[in-house]
């Protein structure tokens, strides 16, 4: 359990924003960084060396993985068989039973509930007799989301009533899915907790985020969420991340019922850094992305504290158009990600807008 010396390098599975200020992040510590992408991304722009590679060649992966220290992943949707490969040359840092949980709905919900921590009512969808007992089990209204690959508002569907739910079972073409409650909820809360290689844990402040179609708009510290059930939100996420055996930044979405017995419902879970925690790039001494790189190398973790209030936006799509009028903004710092073309729901960059601390 020996830290990673300065000059050794970090593996990360996936080439896209993440994975670029994961490797800014390192390099300001003297780490390097080689990014594994089946895809050219913006981390190959910033990174010591890239590969370039089909994540099913699990040979390419294994020789990637031996050409550096350690290995970890921008994004929860490595495939399984890919972390594995790469496990077998080098320590992949969070554990792959992260990835098999967080990649699949049901997992995550059976395995979040079986720690005792409240989750929305869930059911498996299959097939048209699931479908049904799922019906009788949620009631008329929810949300029928694919177990595997959905994001940013993507693979699912809202049902109103009964009669939209075998519609919309067929609009996910019939994927393995599941039929989620809808909570009630105030507004939704995210906590970034980083678990170091000793099992120690620390978490950021938690934000008050907003959405525009289902992608994250916003997110603002400090949130109006009451420090006692800030603090049992933090508890939560640190009794995931310790039952996942973690190593880096997890980030936990749930749901405030600020009226509820139980005021905070877990939504889902990211085994990564958080697009939530961007604000902690300018508004903290140690980022998100420098503290799941110290947590990943076996480094000291460092502070989680905020120096300052904080805003971040998200640039989406043609947002980044402005860039000059952002780039001019007062007491804001501007982050765009090198993406060439800015499409509709394209996460281009953010900019977080600063305020002396409260």
């Amino acid at each position: 359990m020996s830290a990673l010396p300065p000059g050794s390098t970090i593996g990360i599975l996936g080439g896209g924003q993440l994975g670029r200020m994961l490797s800014l992040a390192a390099a300001r510590l003297g780490l390097k960084c080689h990014v594994y992408s089946d895809v050219p991304g913006g981390a190959a722009d910033v990174a010591a060396a890239s590969t370039v590679a089909p994540y099913e060649n699990t040979n390419a992966v294994r020789a990637f993985a031996g050409s550096v220290d350690v290995v970890t992943y921008e994004f929860e949707n490595v495939p399984l068989a890919a972390a594995a490969a790469a496990g077998e040359a080098a320590p992949i840092r969070p554990g792959p039973k992260a990835l098999a949980v967080a990649q699949d709905r049901l997992k995550e919900k059976s395995f979040v509930s079986a720690l005792g921590i409240p989750v929305a009512p869930f059911a498996a969808v299959d097939d048209d007799a699931s479908r049904d007992a799922a019906l009788l089990a949620i009631g008329e209204s929810g949300i029928l989301k694919t177990r595997r690959f959905g994001y940013d508002g993507k693979g699912q569907v809202r049902i109103r009533n009964a009669a939209e739910l075998a519609p919309a079972f067929e609009t996910l073409r019939r994927a393995p899915s599941v039929l989620e409650g809808l909570v009630p909820f105030a507004y939704e809360v995210s906590v970034l907790v980083v678990r170091s290689l000793a099992g120690e844990i620390r978490t950021y402040d938690i934000p008050l985020n907003t959405h525009k179609d289902g992608i994250l708009d916003t997110s603002t510290v400090p949130s109006p969420l009451p420090p006692a059930h800030a603090a049992r939100a933090s508890d939560i996420a640190g009794a995931i991340a310790t039952a996942l055996d973690y190593v880096g930044v997890l980030g936990v979405e749930m749901f405030y019922l600020p009226d509820a017995p139980e005021p905070l419902v877990v939504n889902e879970i990211a085994p990564r850094v958080h697009n939530s925690g961007h604000w902690t790039m300018d508004a903290c001494l140690t980022s998100q992305f420098e503290n799941h790189i110290r947590a990943v190398a076996g480094w000291p973790l460092g502070p989680t504290g905020r120096h300052s209030d904080v805003t971040m936006t998200n640039l989406i799509g043609h947002d980044v158009d402005h860039w000059q009028a952002l780039a001019a903004e007062p007491d804001s710092a501007l982050h765009l990600y090198g993406k060439p073309d800015a499409r509709p729901g394209r996460k281009m960059g953010h900019i977080n807008r600063l305020k002396p601390r409260t």
